[in-house]
This record gives C-alpha cells, structure tokens and sequence, in this order.
C-alpha cells in the first residue's frame, strides 16, 4: 500500500493511486463532471467546510430547487386553484415532467415509472397489488438486516392477510461474515419454490453498501412463479440500473438520498410495462390514478391509468416535485453513465485512502471496509468497521468537519456522490481519519 509517496495500483479502477493532495486535485482536473459541484448547496455551519459524505442518507441542495420551488409559489399567489391549469408547468400534469428523467435513471420505459408518494407508502400500495398469498404460496424472502421501514412493511403485509410470521423468510450472511453470497439468495429461492410468493430485497444494502444482481434474483425468482419486487431507497442515483430489461415486477425508491431531492421529498415507483393494461390487477385505488381524461366527471367507478399511473392516489405534492424536477435535471444533463464512471473511480481512490490509514495505524485502530470490494458489487458507499475505538472515532470525525453516518455496533458509511463530491474530498477524509485516530 501506499505509504508517504508511494503508490498503489487499484485493479478495479485501472489506476495507480497516490495519497497526496496534488494527486487528488489532478484527479479533479480531469473530471468530465467536476463542474456540476457549482450546482450544489454545500454546508456552512462548520468551519474549513466539512466533508460532505452523506448523499445516502439525505442528498444537498441543489442550487436550481428554490427557483423552481418560487416559480410555484409565485403561480399559487398569482393563480390559485387556477394554477392547476394555468401555471407554467400545470399543477395538473406536474408529475408527468418527471417521468422521462426518473425512467432514465432507473432504466425503464416511461409508461414503467410515476414520482408520487413516498417510498414506504409505494411499496405498500405495490404490495398490495403483488403479494397475493394462496394456498401454500404465501412466503415473502428479504434480506437480513433490511433497513427497519421495509422489514416492518413486510411484516405488517404478512398480519395483514391473516399469516404466521414465519411467512417472512430472511437471508443473511454466513456464520462470521457480513455480506450475503449471491448463490445462497438463489438457492433459498430455489428451496422455497411454490411456497415463494414474493421476493422483496433491497438493491443495495442500507448498512454494508451491498449491491446485489437484481437481474438474477429477478430470474431466479420467476423461474419458481414468485413475483419480484425491489426497494431501491440506496440505488436509484446511485448505481446503474436497467429495471425493464431485467424484468423486475416492481420497485420504488426515495428521491432524497443520491437523487438529491429535499427532505422526505417525493418518491417514485416502477411496475414492469406487462402489467400496464391489467386493470384486473387488485389495488388501493385514489382519485389520481383515474383515467385521467374523465377524472374531473366524478364518476363512479374506478379505471386506472396504464403503467404505473394507475397506482397513484392523491393529487402531485408540486413544491416537492419542483425540488425534484431541479434535481432530475442534473442527473439529465450528467447521465448516469458519466455519473457510474466516476462513482467507480471516486469510491476506489476512497477505499485506497482508508485502507492505507488503516496499515499505518495497525496498532491504534484498525480499519476494514466491510462493503465489497468488486464495483460491480457496490455503489458509491463505503461501510467502515472500525475496530478498537468506534464511536469515538466517529465522533472526532464529526468535530473536524466530516459529516458521516454511524450505526451500531461500531460502522461508519461514508458515500462520496458523483456528482458534487471531488477526489480532494476523499483526500481531506482521509487526513481527518489519520488524525482522529486517538
């Protein structure tokens, strides 16, 4: 490993890294997307400016959101309820000026992907629609350690149809490991067989930054006649996803983390193209998801919109969808193909930084960077598990300027985003760990 101007090779990125400032901020120079850092509000309460590495918990501002937030504002003050129509981008249809740029991001069709709601209450209503236990297939497999929402929406979904908990099967990672094997996720499919009704996995793990391969879950889950859903709260924005082609049933994700989209801002959901048109197809139904062109004749009767319009219910929260929109329009003009490059090399020349700390400093405070190490297996965030000082450590960390995230036991996660963090970035993290460790 590197050690005060040596270098390393890292084999995942193609680069030899260097653990100095010059060499970050040559990094940043010939960063294709060094520029879209302007369109972000970054922090000020803390002095040098801090470490910004929490997009996968709460996404920064970008610059954009409040001249959109004051364009709707300035139409209700001037319009009214007259600003569903008269607006410059109708309140009516607002929502439709998502959808091209939300399918992008998560490789679907337009007719796939609505942004409404928020994340729990999508998969909720996506459940209610895709997880049809009967006879003896009643079983729902999650992964272990879900992030809590999820494990308590697949719960409640289990006592909502009148079922043992056990209906709710989890995989973990073997005795002593974190992560989860691939192969065991297909076998435990292939051993619940006709008793699989659904499979509903995070795309990347909240806590270790595990990034699974939906596309063969999405198969293996098919191949035994369960439907196939995903809650993609740490993917969307942040890994490269093609949801149409791999054939997934469902999913939904939140718009705050990597995509940057206020607090608690909106939420968006996909459900594959082949169920567009199947109105049979039970569901929590609202006013909104009503086919749109006889909304307003207040009929009896409910017909949904094709694609996944028709899981709407209430009408486009529009302040959180303008913060939305400014977001969207970033990752347009990035692509996330730009954005998957960089998130590569970013998140390795990182884990360089952090693994060389940790040989220096052996004695004091070891480090393992418990998130794999394939970039195919990951996004942008690193999960750090700190031996030997833990929150401490997390602690002087935070007194410096780095703005992280910690969660028991003894984890720090850290996730450099694309698009307004820099390599100098990960090299101040870098400093600031070495110097935090007492």
């Amino acid at each position: 490993m590197y050690i005060c101007g040596h270098k390393v090779t890292n084999k995942a990125a193609h680069m030899t890294f260097e653990n100095r400032l010059e060499f970050a901020q040559k990094l940043d120079a010939q960063d294709p997307l060094a520029s879209f850092r302007a369109q972000f509000h970054f922090p000020t309460f803390h002095s040098p400016a801090p470490v910004y590495f929490t997009g996968n918990s709460l996404g920064l501002q970008p610059k954009s959101a409040a001249n959109y937030i004051q364009e709707e504002l300035t139409a209700w003050a001037n319009y009214g309820v007259e600003g569903h129509f008269l607006a410059k981008r109708p309140w009516f249809s607002y929502h439709e000026n998502l959808t091209q740029m939300a399918a992008k991001v998560v490789g679907a069709k337009p007719i796939e992907v609505v942004v409404t709601h928020s994340l729990t209450t999508n998969l909720h209503l996506l459940m209610a629609s895709f997880y049809r236990p009967t006879g003896k297939r009643v079983k729902i497999l999650c992964e272990e350690k879900a992030f809590p929402s999820d494990h308590y929406a697949l719960a409640s979904q289990v006592a909502f149809h009148g079922l043992p908990s056990s209906a709710l099967v989890e995989i973990g990672p073997r005795q002593g490991e974190h992560l989860i094997h691939e192969e065991d996720i297909l076998q435990k499919i292939t051993e619940l067989g006709d008793e699989l009704a659904l499979v509903m996995i995070g795309g990347v793990n909240y806590y270790t930054g595990q990034y699974f391969d939906l596309q063969k879950i999405t198969e293996a889950g098919h191949s035994v006649g369960a439907v196939v859903g995903f809650d993609l709260a740490h993917a969307a924005g942040n890994v490269n996803l093609a949801l149409h082609d791999w054939g997934v049933d469902f999913a939904a994700w939140c718009g705050y983390k990597y995509l940057n989209s206020s607090p608690g801002g909106v939420s968006g959901m996909f459900v594959h193209e082949r169920h567009a048109y199947n109105k049979e197809l039970p569901r929590f139904a609202g006013w909104w998801g009503h086919n749109k062109e006889i909304r307003f004749q207040m009929e009896p009767g409910f017909d949904p919109i094709p694609g996944a319009e028709g899981w709407q219910l209430s009408n486009a929260p529009v302040l959180g969808m303008a913060a939305h929109l400014a977001a969207l329009e970033i990752f347009e003009q990035a692509g996330m193909e730009r954005i998957g490059q960089k998130r590569d090399l970013l998140t390795a020349y990182l884990a360089f930084l952090i693994e060389d700390v940790s040989n220096r400093n052996q004695e004091k405070c070891a480090f393992e960077i418990i998130t794999p190490k394939e970039p195919k297996q990951r996004g942008a965030q690193l999960s750090i598990l700190a031996k030997g000082q833990g929150r401490q450590l997390f602690d002087r960390l935070t007194a410096f300027g780095v703005i992280a995230d910690w969660r028991e036991p003894n984890v720090i996660r850290i996730a450099p985003a694309p698009l307004y963090n820099s390599y100098e970035d990960c090299y101040r993290f870098a400093q600031f760990l070495e110097q935090a460790i007492a």
